[in-house]
């Protein structure tokens, strides 16, 4: 596979999987904002912080409030992580490459982009249904992918962009939560600091999966475990790091017993340590500090896939020493080191 066809499929999925996340993190946060008695934190600005923004938002938008944050995550042009212009990337990088992928998965981004870019009636609906029918035309795409798409590199390199952006993106979620989006310790246990997490499980679509697999009631250390640890889940970060490890090995292919090599050795580790952990332990090590490091290793994996995979050197004979498709559609710049005194939140 030319590395180009495999960058514009992992950016293609990533793309795809962090509009859906962010339609579904406003979609709640709409709802919390209902439930949110007066003087109490509001779940907006908490957004811009999980998506890493929030130089960009206060530069747009100063002093911004509920309508600014909605505009700025859904339709800012300015945005490059806003919805509008994630399906615009994932739509260009799709277009660039038609001729791997199947016609239909090309034309359910088509149709979900020009829905976007110029139905006036989807903008006249309420945004609760503006924002269901964005997610499930990103989940349309997933299985159109998985329907239609030979389990090839193509599919593996559209699962391995999927699942690194849904890790990271439910450690961001998670993250906020416990470090921005609580009003006082005073509301701990409270119905505020429930209603906080069932909306958190709602962003993750998965408040009914925790209620199915766990009797305890709904408390920080319940959820962040089964957000986190939970092996069955797929939006967990273990499955999703399970995942990863598998697909990884796939694309690398039938390799002779040695010595690992950087990429299988961090993302072995990474798998390990969030394998055979207990929620207590990252609880009592401090769990942001443990986030940090997973989003940390993230960023590293996200690294040497990119260098491994979609770097063409010189002594290939391409022009592009990027390995960009003709034409790119352009990515944000990857992660930055996450600050051990505040949320990681620069996105991919």
């Amino acid at each position: 596979m030319l590395s180009r066809v495999a960058d514009s499929l992992y950016w293609i999925n990533r793309y795809v999987e962090r509009a859906e996340n962010i339609s579904r993190f406003v979609e709640v946060s709409e709802a919390m904002a209902l439930d949110c008695p007066p003087g109490s934190a509001e779940p907006w600005l908490p957004l811009i912080d999980a998506s890493g923004d929030r130089e960009l938002f206060d530069r747009l938008f100063p002093g911004g409030g509920p309508a600014q944050v909605v505009e700025f995550l859904v339709r800012c042009p300015d945005n490059p992580n806003s919805i509008v212009s994630c399906i615009a990337l994932a739509r260009e990088n799709t277009r660039q490459i038609r001729d791997v992928i199947t016609t239909e998965m090309w034309e359910q981004i088509n149709g979900l982009y020009w829905t976007l870019l110029e139905s006036e009636s989807f903008w006249d609906q309420p945004p609760q249904e503006q924002l269901r029918e964005i997610r499930r035309g990103c989940q349309l795409f997933y299985g159109v992918t998985d329907a239609t798409l030979s389990r090839d590199l193509s599919w593996q390199f559209s699962r391995l962009g999927r699942l690194i952006e849904r890790a990271d993106k439910t450690t961001r979620i998670l993250d906020v939560k416990y470090f921005l989006l609580l009003p006082s310790p005073e509301e701990v246990g409270g119905v505020l600091d429930e209603l906080q997490w069932i909306s958190l499980l709602r962003c993750a679509g998965a408040y009914q999966m925790f209620r199915q697999s766990s009797q305890q009631a709904i408390n920080p250390r319940a959820v962040a475990g089964f957000l986190l640890l939970d092996p069955v889940f797929p939006r967990s970060v273990r499955y999703c790091l399970e995942r990863i490890h598998e697909t990884l090995r796939i694309v690398n292919g039938q390799r002779l017993p040695g010595t690992p090599d950087e990429l299988e050795c961090l993302s072995g580790l990474t798998l390990a340590r969030w394998s055979y952990t207990h929620i207590d332990e990252l609880i009592a090590g401090g769990l942001h500090e443990a986030i940090d490091d997973l989003q940390s290793d993230l960023n590293r994996l996200h690294d040497l896939i990119h260098d491994r995979y979609f770097v063409i050197t010189a002594s290939s004979g391409s022009s592009d020493p990027t390995g960009a498709p003709e034409a790119p559609a352009a990515a944000p710049a990857s992660p930055s080191p996450v600050s051990s005194s505040a949320p990681a939140c620069a996105p991919a």
